[in-house]
């Protein structure tokens, strides 16, 4: 499905949609989440680590790009990571441009290999216990191509969660895109339109290639978890953004969100701002 598609969809809600590049800090446009230079806005939390502590030198900055590494592992050992920005989000529009590089950490699964993600609607770190795998959080999970076979990106997981699909309630925790394969150290742009627990939709580029609704907390796939945090049912209506490390190293150039809370219900609002950005 096209982006032209989406839009459409979503002008039906009365939901604004932005899509262009513009200067960051002001309504209706690009918010730098990442700025290049540092990570003064950003928390790590690694599995087995305290909230804060950013093991091994996990997650760095090097030209311009946010890194993750593993020079300072011996065993990756499931010492999963994430990295969370500052503030939550509740409807919003989320670019990320990353690409798969080197080998995997030693010791880390097999089906880490070239995987990462970013994780959406996410808890707060703050609430995360020190021996926690994942986030509460939708993850719109990261693949590279192996070399020779298929392997969708911008695919769903949940960890702690589910999501409707068709009218359903989906359980298991992960279930693939439509996408193309990437193979190598080419950089992929993903795109994530979050509206609140209504609509998720995943793009590679401007292609829509997997869509789900209901967001909420439920499942399993992410342990150990304080029960007060994990209550099954709740609507996951905001949440934290994160990336992931999970043993395979990655660079990160861009992450940049558009608010789209400001737009709710302002239909022609969106129309005549979507038109505008479409003609250029």
């Amino acid at each position: 499905m096209k982006l032209i598609t989406v839009l459409r969809l979503l002008a039906l809600f009365g939901v604004i949609i932005l899509w262009k590049f513009f200067p960051s800090g002001k309504e209706g446009q690009w918010q730098e989440l990442f700025n290049g230079k540092d990570l003064d806005d950003w928390t790590v939390k690694i599995r087995t680590h305290e909230l804060g502590e950013n093991f091994g030198n996990t997650f760095q900055i090097n030209d311009g790009m946010m890194q993750v590494r593993y020079d300072g592992y011996t065993q990756f050992d499931q010492q999963y990571g994430h990295i969370f920005y500052k503030q939550p989000f509740s409807y919003y529009l989320l670019q990320v441009e990353y690409r798969f590089v080197g080998e995997q950490c030693p010791g880390g699964e097999g089906w880490a290999l070239r995987n990462s993600g970013a994780m959406l609607h996410s808890q707060d770190p703050k609430t995360m216990l020190k021996d926690q795998d994942f986030p509460i959080s939708i993850e719109a999970q990261f693949l590279g191509g192996n070399g020779t076979d298929p392997r969708s990106t911008c695919n769903l997981c949940t960890p702690g969660t589910n999501v409707v699909l068709a009218d359903t309630l989906f359980t298991p925790h992960c279930i693939n895109s439509a996408s193309a394969t990437y193979h190598g150290d080419q950089w992929v742009q993903a795109n994530f339109i979050v509206l609140g627990d209504e609509e998720v939709h995943h793009l590679v580029g401007i292609d829509t290639v997997f869509s789900y609704f209901q967001p909420q907390i439920g499942g399993g796939n992410v342990s150990p978890v304080n029960p007060a945090v994990k209550v099954d049912g709740t609507s996951l209506k905001s949440g934290f953004i994160s990336l992931q490390s999970e043993s395979h190293p990655i660079d990160f150039r861009r992450v940049a969100l558009v608010d789209l809370s400001p737009y709710i219900g302002n239909s022609k609002k969106m129309r005549e701002m979507v038109e505008h950005l479409l003609k250029d």
